[in-house]
């Protein structure tokens, strides 16, 4: 079954002008804290920002992770329909299923340049280690902004990452990199579940040996699988696991 669009309302609407695009910011902060929190940017917020906050109050509770804020980038729109753009927006190359696909890099200067800057200046956020975060195509993008020459997010949480888009295209950019740089410091979690489809485990193995035959110095990966989860209900327990590893006492910055 399909996720349901959030309940939750946008603290505010940003727009990109390149993009000619209004998007959704849904954000979940302590109210109450000492000093900077720590920042997670969400992919498909219309979607994944109950989960994703529901995890990481109870892990702020549990004393597993410092005070967060989960920031979910939206359409306010649902999947397919008009005013969502994720077929565009997540993908690094264009396809022929997808007519407007291509975006990732204009999309990830927005989120750098334009999002970022609005989010700092109306919340007290972390500067270092900041994450990003998606699910299915969003962690498509999430994979994107981290295989970066010098990336803005350097903790990247992977759940059911759709690799293979455009013919696994996004193995052969992260292999162009490696051949460029063979440093990229930063921590990449990567979540699946079990039942998910043959394909789509079979390509995440395909990343994982990759790194692992061709590793970048300075990059930690952790993998999980998860029994008894397809590629739709698997969101609840990846981000749960893939913030308190990414934001736990032993992460990195």
């Amino acid at each position: 079954m399909k996720p349901s669009l959030t309940k939750a309302k946008p603290a505010f609407i940003s727009s990109a002008q390149a993009l000619g695009t209004d998007y959704h910011i849904y954000v979940d902060a302590p109210k109450e804290h000492a000093g900077p929190l720590a920042a997670v940017l969400l992919m498909d917020g219309d979607f994944f920002f109950d989960p994703a906050v529901e995890a990481s109050r109870s892990l702020q509770k549990e004393g597993r992770i410092p005070p967060t804020a989960i920031i979910g980038v939206g359409y306010g729109a649902s999947f397919g329909q008009p005013g969502n753009y994720r077929g565009r927006d997540y993908t690094p190359t264009a396809a022929a299923e997808e007519p407007l696909s291509g975006g990732a890099a204009a999309f990830l200067d927005y989120l750098t340049g334009t999002l970022w800057p609005e989010l700092v200046g109306r919340y007290k956020l972390r500067n270092q280690g900041r994450v990003i975060a998606g699910h299915s195509l969003g962690s498509l993008l999430v994979l994107y902004a981290l295989f970066q020459e010098k990336p803005f997010f350097t903790r990247a949480l992977a759940s059911a990452p759709s690799i293979w888009w455009d013919n696994r295209s996004i193995l052969g950019l992260i292999a162009k990199l490696r051949k460029r740089h063979v440093t990229l410091k930063g921590k990449l979690y990567l979540g699946v579940g079990e039942e998910d489809s043959p394909s789509m485990l079979g390509d995440l193995g395909l990343l994982e040996k990759q790194l692992k035959d061709h590793p970048f110095a300075g990059l930690s990966t952790q993998s999980c699988m998860f029994a008894d989860r397809d590629h739709y209900n698997a969101a609840p327990d990846t981000v749960r696991s893939g913030l308190a590893d990414l934001l736990g006492p032993d992460s990195v910055s």
